[in-house]
C-alpha cells in the first residue's frame, strides 16, 4: 500500500490512475468471437464455452423445471435474505416511478413527456470466482417495474455446466424470460447479434471482465446500448479522526476482494489513522478466504493524507470514485460537496456492503472515473423518454410567425410552408 501525505496537485494524476488493462491484449479473441458468433450462431457458443470454461453443454438454455425448483436447493436463511433483498431494492427503485405532466409553452401550445420501457433487455451476471446473484436482483427488478417485455439473463456455467441456484431463484423472482448458461464475451456477441437460442437484444447491462467489458463497447457496432463503461471495482474512502479503523480497513478490504484489478483508496484528514488502518488491514486480512486475491489488489492500494478539506474535496471529485464512504464528523461539508459519484455512502456505520446487497440502492455503477458523466443504473436506465406536443388551432397562430422566420432564416422552406399552408387555411 502507497502512502502519500499532502500530495501536491501535479502528482494528483498519477495517484488516480487505475490499474487497467490493455484493450489490444483481448480485441483479437473478442473479435474472433463476434465473428464466430455471426456465422455460427449457437454451435459458436457451445464451442467457445468448452474452449474458455472448459465445459461442454447440450442445451444453452436453462430448463424452465429447473428454474421453478431452485428455491428448494438453496436454504431458508439465504432464501429469506433474498426476499427482504428483493422488497428493498423494489422500493427504491419504484419510487423512481415518473410522473407526466402537460406543460402549455404558450397558449394553444402543450408539450409533454412520457416514459416507455425497453422492450429487448440483456442482464450479464458474472459467474467466474463467485456467482453475482445479486446483480440479478440489481438489474432485472428495475427492469421489471419498467415493464420491458424481454428481459434475458446470461451467466457463465459452472464446472458441471450448470448455474447457481441463487441465480435462478432470483430471475424467477424478477420474472426473468429466458435464462442462458454462457457467459463471458461470448454471450455478449449473442445477446447482441442473436442466435438460435439467443434473442437479440436492445440494450445490455451487467458488469463483467475485461473481455466483457470490451465486447459491451463492441455491441454497439450492432445497434445494441450498453448501460455504461465498466471496469474493476473501486471504493474511496474519506475519514477522519471521529472513523473506526477497523471499519475502515473492513470497507477497503470488502472491495479488494473482487478481483485482483480492484483499487480502493483511503483520503485521510488525520495523519496517524492511516497507520491505524494499515494494522487493520494487515490483521483482518489473515482470516479472509480470498486473501490471494485481496493481497494483489492490495498492491493498487492508496492511503493518503490531506491536511486541508478542501483539497481533499477536490481530489475525490477529480478521482469520481464508483463507491464514495464518507466518514467524518462534518459529514455534510462533504456532502454538499459530491460531484462526481456513482453512489455514496455517509457514516460509521454504512457499510459499502449494504448497497451492494440490500439497502436498495443499485450496486450497478460507473468505474474509471466515468461517474463524471454517467449515473449508476436506475430505472430510468431501462426507459426511454418521448416526447409529445398538440397544438390548436389557436396554438398554431400564436407561434407561426416564429417558426417561419427561424425556418426562413435556416433557408428552408418547405418547413416554413408547413406551417404557412395551415395559416393561410386558417384565415379563410
Amino acid at each position: 500500500m502507497k502512502k502519500v501525505f499532502n500530495p501536491i496537485k501535479k502528482s494528483w494524476s498519477t495517484l488516480m490512475k487505475r490499474p487497467l488493462y490493455s484493450i489490444d491484449s483481448v480485441k483479437h479473441t473478442v473479435d474472433e468471437i463476434f465473428t464466430n458468433v455471426e456465422l455460427y450462431g449457437d454451435k459458436s457458443l457451445i464451442d467457445s464455452t468448452y474452449k474458455f470454461d472448459k465445459v461442454y453443454l447440450n442445451n444453452l438454455l436453462v430448463d424452465e423445471k429447473k428454474i421453478n425448483d431452485s428455491e428448494n436447493e438453496i436454504d431458508n436463511d439465504l432464501k429469506e435474505s433474498i426476499n427482504i433483498a428483493y422488497n428493498n431494492i423494489y422500493k427504491f427503485h419504484e419510487n423512481q416511478t415518473f410522473k407526466s405532466e402537460t406543460i402549455e409553452t404558450t397558449v394553444g401550445v402543450y408539450c409533454w413527456q412520457e416514459k416507455r420501457p425497453i422492450e429487448n433487455i440483456g442482464l450479464y451476471i458474472p459467474g467466474g470466482t463467485a456467482p453475482l446473484f445479486s446483480s440479478v436482483l440489481m438489474l432485472a427488478i428495475p427492469a421489471l417495474i419498467a415493464g420491458c417485455k424481454n428481459i434475458v439473463l446470461c451467466s457463465p456455467p459452472n464446472n458441471k455446466g450448470e448455474l447457481h441456484p441463487a441465480i435462478l431463484y432470483c430471475a424467477k423472482l424478477c420474472n426473468v424470460n429466458k435464462v442462458i448458461s454462457v457467459g463471458g464475451a461470448q454471450s455478449i456477441a449473442a445477446m447482441s447479434i442473436g442466435t438460435e437460442s439467443v434473442p437479440k437484444v436492445n440494450k445490455i447491462f451487467g458488469p463483467g471482465n475485461q473481455y466483457v467489458t470490451y465486447a459491451k463497447q463492441k455491441s454497439i457496432n450492432f445497434n445494441t446500448a450498453i448501460d455504461m463503461p465498466a471496469g474493476p471495482s473501486e471504493l474511496l474512502v474519506l475519514a477522519d479522526k471521529s472513523a473506526n479503523p477497523s471499519f475502515v480497513a473492513s470497507d477497503l478490504l470488502s472491495q479488494a476482494e473482487h478481483g485482483p484489478d480492484s483499487q480502493v483508496i483511503l483520503v485521510s484528514l488525520c495523519r496517524s489513522l492511516i497507520n491505524d488502518v494499515e494494522k487493520c488491514i494487515n490483521y483482518q486480512i489473515k482470516n479472509l478466504d480470498r486473501k490471494n486475491i485481496i493481497y494483489k489488489s492490495i498492491k493498487n492500494a492508496k492511503l493518503v493524507f490531506f491536511k486541508n478539506k478542501i483539497e481533499a474535496v477536490e481530489f475525490i471529485n477529480s478521482y469520481a470514485p464508483e463507491h464514495y464512504i464518507i466518514n467524518v464528523e462534518n459529514e455534510s461539508f462533504f456532502i454538499n460537496n459530491v460531484i462526481s459519484a456513482g453512489s455514496v455512502f455517509i457514516g460509521n456505520y454504512t457499510p459499502e456492503s449494504a448497497g451492494d446487497y440490500a439497502s436498495g440502492t443499485n450496486h450497478t455503477l460507473p468505474t474509471n472515473g466515468n461517474a463524471k458523466q454517467y449515473s449508476g443504473v436506475n430505472l430510468d436506465s431501462f426507459l426511454k423518454t418521448i416526447t409529445f406536443q398538440k397544438i390548436s388551432k389557436e396554438g398554431l397562430l400564436n407561434i407561426s410567425k416564429t417558426v417561419e422566420t427561424m425556418a426562413d432564416a435556416e433557408g428552408l422552406q418547405a418547413h416554413k410552408n408547413a406551417v404557412a399552408i395551415r395559416v393561410k387555411d386558417l384565415n379563410k
